[in-house]
């Protein structure tokens, strides 16, 4: 029979049907571009290859074309009955968070695992920050997605994309050394995985190498397609390095080049957050107020999230909305959000609208109120999802609301809590004692 990369045994007799899922999910496992062309080739060499089906009903999802994801979902549920156990337990597991149900799609991933720990196409829905635990909206979900992969770490050896995952839940439980070391075994084994550039990325942010971060990311991103799945937020990354270095014309470069509506391309998610958290950390850092950036950045933020519902996006339409005077739509917005807490349906609990007051009080120069409302959003912060170098934006701004309070004292101690982290502070009036 034959097998997946992982000696995983696959339900079909083509050989070109094998090689092309093969190459599919690598794509889908490094976060580059060919997802879709491989697996499309797959299906086309046996189109009754349940596996292929639900493969590339996962990278559609990912783009959001959430429609023809559910539709490819519900032919690879019909073929998988004719499927191995493993084949269906994998499919179904996948499915169901196709098809919204991600919790239910998490247990189904942990009993999956259980059984076939080394299905890592299971198993990726559940990793990185954007997954399904750092989803969850649990305050101990970074801690939680470590031990999950550290447990499973005996069974991956030297796999390039398990490694850069453990690399990532590593690198957002602070612990630096490891993470370092454990994404250079992954690029060794694959440069070529965007995962992989992006995780190096955040453990050069966290460690403070923001010269050697900005310059492994431009030496890296030429071979990147821009209709990869990383490229808008590895652009995001070298925004950011490159403001932290003074080097403001190239960040504001790859900013317009690679995160903006309209130039960018990449999935909704990435494109909805990154831009207003660019922008609004551009103005934190002391770069002029750019509008009509701004006002494209909300509307595409406000048309792609157009109601309150995945917590992590509508943070940032709040800030988009704040930015941007846009008072009915951020009222709108919290109004939402509040009845959404209100029926148990808001699994971050009421971190999130706070930290949406916190930013419009920002935009209106109520630093007090700015900062009684973030002092208390903090500490569970992180159960709103994304990365600590995402959740920098709180900071920051927390940051910025003390020094325009005249709480230079107070500016100092947040800094100085961050423990071992050690990423550059782009906040203009801030000088940092080391």
């Amino acid at each position: 029979m034959l097998t997946d990369r992982y000696g995983l045994p696959l339900t079909t007799t083509s050989q070109a049907a094998r090689d092309a899922y093969v190459a599919g999910t690598d794509c889908l496992l490094a976060g580059i571009a060919g997802v879709q062309e491989h697996l499309e080739r797959a299906i086309a060499a046996d189109s009754d290859f349940a596996l292929a089906h639900v493969a590339l009903a996962r990278g559609l999802f990912l783009k959001a074309e959430v429609s023809q994801a559910r539709e490819t979902t519900a032919r690879a549920r019909e073929l998988a009955s004719s499927a191995t156990p493993r084949e269906q337990s994998h499919v179904h597991a996948i499915a169901l968070a196709v098809e919204g149900k991600v919790p239910d799609s998490l247990e189904a991933t942990r009993a999956h695992i259980a059984s076939y720990p080394r299905d890592a196409v299971a198993l990726s829905p559940a990793t990185g920050v954007f997954g399904m635990i750092g989803f969850s909206g649990r305050q101990g979900r970074e801690t939680e997605l470590y031990d999950l992969m550290a447990g499973l770490a005996p069974h991956y050896g030297d796999d390039w994309w398990f490694l850069s995952m453990l690399a990532f839940a590593a690198c957002e439980c602070g612990r630096l050394d490891e993470a370092a070391q454990l994404i250079e075994r992954s690029l060794a084994a694959n440069p070529a995985s965007a995962h992989g550039a992006h995780v190096k990325a955040h453990v050069l942010y966290e460690t403070g190498e923001t010269r050697a971060g900005f310059e492994f990311l431009e030496g890296w991103m030429p071979g990147c397609a821009r209709e990869g799945l990383m490229h808008c937020h590895l652009s995001w990354h070298v925004a950011l390095f490159a403001l932290a270095l003074g080097k403001r014309e190239r960040a504001w470069e790859a900013y317009r080049a690679g995160v903006h509506p309209g130039s960018s391309w990449g999935p909704a998610l990435n494109v909805a957050t990154d831009g207003p958290a660019f922008l609004w950390r551009a103005e934190l850092a002391g770069e002029e107020r750019r509008s009509e950036l701004w006002r494209e950045a909300r509307d595409y933020a406000r048309g792609s999230f157009p109601k309150a519902g995945v917590p992590f996006a509508d943070v940032h339409v709040a800030v988009a909305c704040a930015a941007t005077g846009d008072h009915a739509a951020l009222d709108k917005l919290l109004q939402e959000m509040r009845e959404r807490l209100a029926a148990g349906k808001l699994a971050p609990g009421s971190v999130v609208p706070m930290l949406a007051e916190g930013f419009a009080a920002f935009a209106r120069n109520d630093w007090n109120t700015a900062i009684r409302v973030f002092e208390q959003a903090l500490p569970e912060t992180v159960r709103i999802g994304g990365s600590r170098a995402q959740r920098d934006l709180v900071e920051h701004t927390l940051l910025a609301a003390y020094l325009r309070a005249g709480r230079a004292a107070d500016a100092a101690s947040l800094v100085a809590r961050r423990e071992h982290r050690r990423p550059a502070v782009e906040v203009a009036g801030f000088v940092p004692s080391r």
